[in-house]
């Protein structure tokens, strides 16, 4: 057995589990799986009484990216599969989301934790004020020794029902809280070079690059049938918590204990870089550019490169409708992003200053025009996401 130091060493750990390994695939939960789930995981989770272990008790804890809410919700409504109607698939989570927090309470309990639920929807994280909020709250609960039940808010999302998926979702609370650790479980024990139900197959033990992802086939959905992730989203999410300098192994919910426990288990994705501040972290992975900014090579080069910021002179074209404050990708003469910033103008402003110096527009419009288009300090690379 190999013992990996970066997991018994990992203070704060944020786990996904999907759908499919808490359901039936008719719909309902599971019980003998949630309770198998959280013996795997409960000895993790801070001391219920944290907030009075010392000081550094706030720097340990569990979070529990939890899906399963509308497929918890199928049965009771006499729903015999996922609804694709928004209305349906809001009351399935609505329905759904109380009997897998009750589940998860009775379960801990029985571990000796307390629960809290944290529904989020995609305004909570793209907005920085909520950001903020998500983040104080979810801090709290882990000083108090409690272990938080995050999930999309489906009920009353009207934009889509998901985040995108939960394995997302799970990346970007990992960023939230600091993690050290964040584990993705599904009903496939790891990464492998192509779907390993189709016939033989190696798995990637270790992701250091998008190098080791070259030629992967990643495609498909749990065998449940009630989940709507796969592997690809899977892997997107570790690429995106490792870019945020965490540690993230992939694996399955059978293995859940085996993983915690250091075992050689799943594939890791090793941190792609140092951890930058929180607030880059949101503007990177927690925003949805409201428009882009064209770069000619040498503003690439300096933004990229000098990690300079970006001067009008550099901006050959403007896309979409934005205000100053807004997040906009700035992107290549190919339209590849390479980063993401906080604009300094509205977009109805930018036309006639592109290409100009800040010098001439200052001579001719005043010396508030003498200034950045996307200040180095509201800039993020996008580079290892490409």
């Amino acid at each position: 057995m190999v013992v990996r130091p970066f997991v018994t060493d990992a203070a704060r750990i944020v786990v996904k589990v999907g759908s499919s390994s808490l359901t039936t695939a008719a719909g309902g939960l599971d019980s003998a799986r949630v309770e198998a789930l959280v013996a795997a995981v409960a000895g993790r989770a801070a001391s219920p009484h944290g907030a009075d272990d010392g000081p550094h008790a706030r720097d340990a804890g569990l979070v529990l990216v939890s899906s399963g809410a509308i497929a918890a919700g199928l049965a009771p409504l006499g729903l015999s599969r996922r609804p694709r109607d928004l209305a349906t698939l809001q009351a399935a989570a609505s329905v759904g989301q109380s009997s897998l927090v009750h589940c998860y309470a009775d379960a801990f309990g029985r571990a000796g934790h307390r629960v809290g639920q944290v529904l989020l929807t995609a305004t909570d994280v793209t907005r920085r004020t909520h950001y903020r909020n998500a983040r104080t709250t979810l801090e709290r609960l882990l000083a108090l020794g409690v272990v938080p039940i995050v999930n999309e808010n489906d009920a009353v999302a009207t934009q889509e029902i998901r985040f995108g998926d939960n394995d997302r979702l799970a990346a970007i609370v990992s960023h939230l809280v600091s993690a050290d650790l964040l584990v993705l479980l599904s009903d496939v024990d790891g990464v492998y070079e192509s779907n390993p139900r189709l016939g033989p197959a190696a798995m990637v033990r270790d992701v250091r690059s998008d190098a080791d992802l070259e030629g992967l086939s990643a495609r498909g959905t749990g065998t449940a049938g009630v989940g709507v992730g796969g592997m690809a989203t899977k892997i997107d999410a570790a690429r995106m918590a490792a870019a945020g300098g965490v540690t993230t192994i992939v694996t399955s919910a059978a293995l859940a204990a085996a993983a915690l426990a250091g075992e050689d288990v799943g594939t890791v994705f090793h941190p792609t870089g140092p951890r930058p501040s929180s607030r880059l972290l949101w503007l990177a992975y927690a925003t949805a550019p409201e428009g882009r900014l064209y770069l000619d090579e040498g503003a690439v080069s300096a933004v990229v490169d000098r990690r300079a910021s970006l001067l009008p002179a550099g901006v050959t074209r403007v896309e979409g409708d934005f205000s100053a404050g807004d997040p906009v990708d700035l992107v290549d003469p190919r339209g590849r992003p390479v980063a993401r910033g906080l604009v300094e103008f509205d977009s109805v402003e930018l036309p006639g200053m592109l290409g100009r110096s800040t010098m001439d527009l200052a001579a001719e419009r005043g010396p508030s025009y003498e200034r950045e288009l996307v200040h180095r300090d509201d800039l993020v690379l996008l580079s290892a996401r490409r």
